[in-house]
């Protein structure tokens, strides 16, 4: 239970929702979008979030799109983690929620909500950053659409009041052989101590990953270095360990130096498989 009252808003249309939130804001109620809500609840109800609204997204039919065409694939904010990964079409983001949290909670966890949430590991993120995905988002500026880079580094950084509507994937890196591996501490269902997703596109090696570091990235230093083909296997996986874009991370979960160990491990059975298959 929350032990607190707020204002809760379903809107059906964009730009609905835009303006309940400007409106809220104006009048200090601290409002939150809601898709999947399980972070927003979660916290509330420890007390490290106490919003005055939230504002449900579920309701706007372009929020709940999920679609293929020529081009694109199309996933809008309020598809589950379980949507995603039973509509089997990108099997690499289809692993990634497979593999957060257990069943129940992925039928909760939404997509906009795991890259938007304040969770650092944000796993969905990693498929979209090596299959060069783009965002629409609706805000200030109205609805626009924008590479996923340029609005995700390491979190989503969006414009006050701007929301996420659609993840949009091309349609030649769905099928792209892939990788995806998670490490934990302990238990298989767990925050990862590192995740590694690869996608093999163009006869070119990209990696990103997870819980590594203190937020998800994709380097372009450490693709480099793992495609050179004038370098050993095992200089490859060294250099690209010393590449990394941030200190490691350390906590009770595990030290900077054994999740570099861990790193180290993935990336040696990954081009391991990128060698001789079956990636």
């Amino acid at each position: 239970m929350i032990p607190f009252d707020f204002i809760y808003c379903r809107p059906d249309t964009m730009e609905d929702a835009y303006q309940a939130f400007v409106q809220l804001q104006t009048e200090g109620k601290n409002p939150y979008y809601y898709a999947g809500g399980s972070e927003i609840i979660t916290m509330a109800r420890a007390g490290s979030i106490r919003p005055g609204a939230v504002i449900d997204l579920k309701q706007i039919p372009q929020c709940r799109v999920l679609s293929l065409d020529s081009e694109e694939l199309h996933l809008g904010s309020v598809c589950t983690l379980n949507e995603v990964k039973e509509s089997k079409l990108f099997p690499l983001l289809a692993l990634a929620c497979g593999r957060i949290a257990d069943h129940t909670n992925q039928c909760r966890i939404t997509l906009g909500g795991n890259l938007c949430g304040t969770i650092r590991y944000r796993e969905t993120c990693l498929p979209l950053l090596l299959a060069d995905a783009s965002v629409t988002l609706f805000g200030r500026q109205g609805l626009r659409t924008v590479p996923f880079t340029s609005v995700f580094d390491g979190r989503m950084r969006l414009d006050a009041g701007e929301f996420l509507v659609q993840v949009h994937v091309p349609r030649k890196a769905l099928q792209a052989p892939h990788y995806h591996i998670k490490q934990t501490a302990s238990e298989k269902i767990d925050y990862p101590m590192v995740t590694v997703a690869a996608l093999w596109q163009d006869h070119f090696l990209r990696v990103a990953c997870s819980g590594l570091c203190a937020e998800p990235f994709r380097s372009a230093e450490m693709e480099a270095v793992l495609n050179a083909q004038n370098l050993s296997g095992a200089d490859r996986v060294r250099k690209a360990v010393e590449l990394l874009p941030q200190p490691a991370y350390d906590d009770v979960e595990g030290s900077a130096e054994y999740r570099k160990f861990v790193f180290q491990t993935i990336l040696e059975a990954l081009l391991e498989e990128v060698t001789h298959g079956p990636l």
